[in-house]
């Protein structure tokens, strides 16, 4: 559900693209004018600005933002006026790059999206990029990370809502001995987690619950310090319950010491069109405190008011 608030009156694209001309022109940036405009527009209509602007003055919009903005107010708005394939594609680039173990956005993009998102995110990355993400994660993540990131950005599950019971309750005997057995690299966890439907895998996920009395996610906190156990806790959480998932990292990017910026801005740029009200909810029955105002108390300046302005105000 998108929670962008839209004005009555739209400009039309070309008009936009003239007021975010002037807004670059002059002494000094004008960020207030380019928030008005960017952080009030739909995806389509940032689209259809971004071209207006290209024909209109023959130069990239995300090349003018990106000459006139800085830190983490021009990686928010770089991201938020990028087609969501294309935002991925940034986000994974990034990641893969710079990987570390205890990055998510690898894990987010390939299993809080769909299998046609997924693989449209890939395709910008080659078009992008003039290769493919999979070499990318390859090449900079190690060892067990290695052999379980490398399917799960490659995957392109079935997406209906058939479910095999028995094979439910086979996967989740499986699941459980090899998570007893501390073999959680085990191609078999991994084989289960990168190639099932979220379907079934939501059903297998019940069936361990049910079989063995613990949530899945319990029995992989046996050393709450490894990354590795952290990130399958974060594969099976983004599957099953992204809204939840994505509550819980925006919350603990807030409450770090020291906001985590990069975090906060990767979940409200690919959120907010999506499922925002669901997690500012989830937000508010966790922490009693409305998550604007948590933006508002640890975020300031032109990347605080884009924020803002995607994420709308309270609304009481």
């Amino acid at each position: 559900m998108a929670t962008i608030s839209i004005p009555e009156y739209v400009p039309s694209a070309s008009e936009d693209a003239e007021q975010l001309r002037k807004a670059f022109s002059g002494w000094g940036t004008n960020e207030k004018l380019i928030i008005s405009i960017l952080a009030h527009r739909s995806a389509a209509q940032r689209r259809q600005i971004r071209q207006a602007y290209a024909d209109i003055f023959g130069e990239d919009l995300l090349k003018s933002l990106d000459k006139e903005l800085t830190h983490d107010f021009e990686k928010v708005v770089l991201l938020w006026v990028l087609d969501s394939a294309e935002r991925d594609a940034v986000l994974a680039y990034d990641s893969a790059r710079k990987w570390g173990p205890g990055d998510r956005a690898l894990i987010e993009i390939a299993c809080a999206r769909s299998s046609d998102e997924l693989f449209a995110a890939r395709r910008a990355y080659h078009a992008r990029y003039k290769r493919s993400v999979e070499e990318d994660v390859a090449a900079h993540a190690k060892g067990d990370f290695r052999k379980l990131l490398v399917p799960l950005i490659s995957a392109y599950r079935y997406e209906g809502p058939e479910v095999n019971q028995t094979l439910a309750k086979s996967e989740a005997k499986l699941l459980h001995e090899k998570i007893g057995d501390k073999s959680y690299a085990d191609e078999e966890i991994i084989r289960i987690l990168t190639t099932r439907s979220k379907a079934q895998l939501t059903a297998t996920f019940n069936a361990y619950h049910n079989e063995f009395g613990n949530p899945i996610n319990k029995d992989l906190k046996s050393d709450p310090k490894d990354h590795f156990l952290s990130a399958l806790r974060a594969i099976t959480k983004c599957i099953t319950a992204p809204e939840k998932y994505f509550e819980k990292a925006i919350r603990l990017a807030i409450n770090k010491v020291g906001t985590d910026e990069e975090a906060v801005t990767r979940v409200i740029a690919t959120r907010a069109e999506l499922d925002l009200k669901v997690i500012k909810d989830l937000y508010y029955k966790r922490n009693s405190v409305p998550l604007v105002r948590a933006i508002k108390k640890d975020t300031r300046g032109d990347y605080e008011d884009f924020l803002v302005a995607l994420i709308g105000e309270e609304s009481a």
